[in-house]
């Protein structure tokens, strides 16, 4: 075990989950291909259960770390505040790559493509139905998020609990909203670049809400526990965190891809 009684540093104890972290995220990728080429679904599923089990419960010692054994110091906490700071930024230009690939295509469309944007053939959706109203859902559910944090620091627990909690359900409302319009959509992922930054871009947009819905779903279950006080919940913080700059990412999406690239 390590020392923590001498310094305001967390010297982290070994643990299994970065090798079983890192072993399902293979499987679960490996599976994906396995599917998309062979249609068999069973390796994609047990790297789901690898993954979804990993972070239970390497999600469970960080709680009990920062929540029970008092390790989650002031100095700790400023370097996770740093390290989630700079995970956003890495999100950032993890994006930018995919709006920098739509602008080379749609600003000077190529001959292959029809010297037009949308490509020939591409019936885009209408950005002032479905994709207005997530637009709507995640404003709204970044007012909520924010409503909830201040009454985390007022101390006031019945109305954070409301506020996370509608966070989250217009959260699964927006992916559901999302799923229904890939369903509907005329075009795929492999009608020209136009279905490739589309899908990609709302696609991988999709997964980081599915992402901060779980953040944030966890942080429900902590408030309900009572783990988080006016001055100690940086877990909340980070998932408030995560969740705005996934608001900011749909409406440079929505603006680009669905209203001028449309």
């Amino acid at each position: 075990m390590s020392d923590h009684g001498h310094h305001p540093y967390h010297l982290v104890d070994m643990s299994p989950w970065p090798l079983t972290g890192s072993i399902s995220a293979m499987m679960l990728t490996t599976g994906l291909v396995k599917w998309f080429h062979k249609f068999e679904f069973d390796l994609f599923l047990m790297g789901i259960i690898a993954v979804l089990l990993t972070m239970i419960q390497w999600w469970r010692d960080i709680t009990r770390e920062g929540t029970y054994q008092g390790l989650h110091t002031a100095t700790v906490t400023l370097g996770l505040r740093w390290g989630m700071i700079l995970f956003i930024t890495s999100e950032v230009l993890f994006f930018f790559s995919f709006f920098w690939a739509f602008f080379h295509s749609s600003l000077a469309p190529s001959v292959e493509i029809g010297i037009s944007w949308p490509p020939a053939g591409i019936m885009t959706f209408n950005p002032f139905q479905i994709p207005l109203l997530n637009t709507a859902i995640l404003l709204s559910s970044g007012a909520t998020v924010t409503w909830a944090h201040h009454a985390i620091m007022e101390g006031n627990h019945t109305q954070a609990l409301q506020g996370l909690g509608v966070t989250i359900l217009l959260g699964f409302y927006f992916t559901a909203l999302q799923a229904l319009e890939y369903f509907e959509a005329s075009f795929t992922i492999a009608d020209s670049v136009y279905g490739s930054t589309f899908f990609v871009a709302t696609g991988f947009h999709g997964l980081h809400v599915i992402i901060g819905s779980s953040f944030l779903a966890v942080c429900f279950y902590r408030l309900y526990m009572c783990h988080f006080s006016s001055h100690h919940h940086f877990g909340f913080e980070a998932a408030a965190w995560y969740w705005h700059f996934v608001d900011v990412v749909w409406l440079f999406l929505y603006i680009s891809i669905y209203w001028w690239g449309g």
